[in-house]
């Protein structure tokens, strides 16, 4: 059946502009319309499509009306007796006959939709903050474990073991599904079997929304306060400022804190060498499969890598001097004072006294029960060596100082 004489649809109003205003004057009084209907939706993303294309390009307005045709359709289940879809509908025809447009052929792509920046944020935050995600999740907080690499360097594991070890070139402290980070020690003096961390690598893997993925590297002399990028936090991504680098004391003691895996980095350096310090949240650390079994921060030192220490070595002079300079800033006699002993004996460099204290300051900032800061352990003296051996490098700092 033809259309009454004199009537013509909306669509035979020719300026597709002034075909969707008279729709949206339409759509103002039919107060009926359902809700799940998206009829609006369709016409707004047409009106897009439509306004982008320059003027006479029949291929991009038929792409655009052959993309409206395929979203009423879409909608049409919601929209049965809305007259404003109704109306679309039949415009839609006629506009394609006006312009001379197939039924089929290829659409207008999708018109990009920014995220909603509210949603985004909420979700990131939510996402990229571990400990709040953790409690949500599990309704309490989460368990967290330290891992420290200081002086010769000696290892405090995650499970509170400690070892004094040789580790010469380079060792994987940590290699799980988070993070990577690699120690490269050399002997501390020519000659010596202790050997003291020269260069730290820490890689924070790619992470969802949260971050790109960043690398630190710190080297004897070049403590830096940036990821290699020259950037100090996550990146771009909705989450990059849970991942941040703080300067607490220039080319000393940088911070890193990956909130998005409930994480604290401690990079220090005292003397001739480099110390690592670490807070990780317990699912985070044991995140790592067979073929990682390497990490010096689980697993401790491999038995041929590990030094003996011999019992005290009370009444040697270079003991005693070690003692007492190590007392000044360690008074209670565990094996940070010990290693702090075993250092400043085998090196002759006084500056290993701050290695062991910093190492000692990161562990009662980091460990949740300061019952576990101390670790005694039996046989923990520092080495006996031959006191020109102490005197030998004294004198050598003494002579490079004059």
């Amino acid at each position: 059946m033809g259309k009454p004489a004199g009537s013509r649809s909306l669509g035979q109003l020719g300026n597709p502009g002034l075909f969707l205003r008279a729709l949206f004057l339409l759509l103002l009084f039919c107060r009926h319309v359902s809700p799940q209907c998206k009829i609006l939706r369709c016409n707004s993303e047409y009106y897009v499509a439509s306004s982008s294309q320059a003027r006479g390009a029949r291929g991009a307005r038929c792409q655009a009306l052959r993309s409206y045709s395929l979203c009423t359709r879409r909608t049409a289940r919601t929209c049965r007796g809305d007259l404003a879809f109704h109306s679309a509908v039949h415009g839609i025809e006629d506009l394609m006959i006006q312009h001379n447009c197939s039924k089929e052929g290829p659409t207008s792509p999708p018109r990009p939709r920014p995220p909603n920046p509210d949603h985004q944020s909420f979700r990131a935050l939510q996402m990229c903050d571990y400990e709040k995600s953790f409690a949500y999740k599990h309704g309490q907080l989460p368990r967290y474990q330290h891992c420290a690499a200081f002086g010769d360097p000696h290892i405090r594991t995650f499970h509170d073991e400690f070892h004094t070890c040789r580790v010469e070139g380079s060792w994987p402290l940590l290699d799980n599904d988070y993070l990577f980070v690699q120690a490269t020690s050399s002997p501390v003096a020519k000659g010596s079997n202790a050997t003291v961390t020269r260069k730290l690598t820490i890689i924070f893997k790619n992470m969802k929304e949260c971050i790109d993925q960043k690398v630190y590297q710190a080297e004897l002399d070049n403590l830096p306060s940036a990821f290699q990028d020259g950037s100090v936090n996550g990146g771009e991504r909705p989450g990059g400022s849970s991942l941040t680098i703080l300067e607490h004391v220039p080319g000393q003691h940088v911070e890193i804190r990956a909130g998005y895996i409930g994480t604290t980095i401690a990079v220090r350096q005292a003397g001739p060498q480099l110390s690592f310090s670490i807070r990780a949240a317990e699912e985070v650390a044991k995140a790592f499969t067979e073929e990682q079994d390497l990490q010096l921060c689980v697993g401790g030192c491999p038995h041929s890598q590990r030094l003996p220490r011999s019992p005290g070595c009370r009444g040697n002079l270079e003991a005693e001097v070690a003692r007492a300079l190590c007392k000044d800033l360690l008074p209670v006699e565990d094996v940070y004072f010990h290693s702090c002993v075993f250092d400043v004996v085998t090196s002759g460099d006084a500056n290993f006294t701050l290695a062991a204290h910093g190492a000692l300051e990161d562990a009662r900032v980091f460990l949740p029960d300061l019952e576990r800061l101390h670790i005694f352990q039996a046989g923990a003296g520092g080495s006996c060596v031959s006191s020109s051996f102490l005197l030998f490098f004294l004198l050598a700092g003494f002579w490079a100082v004059l």
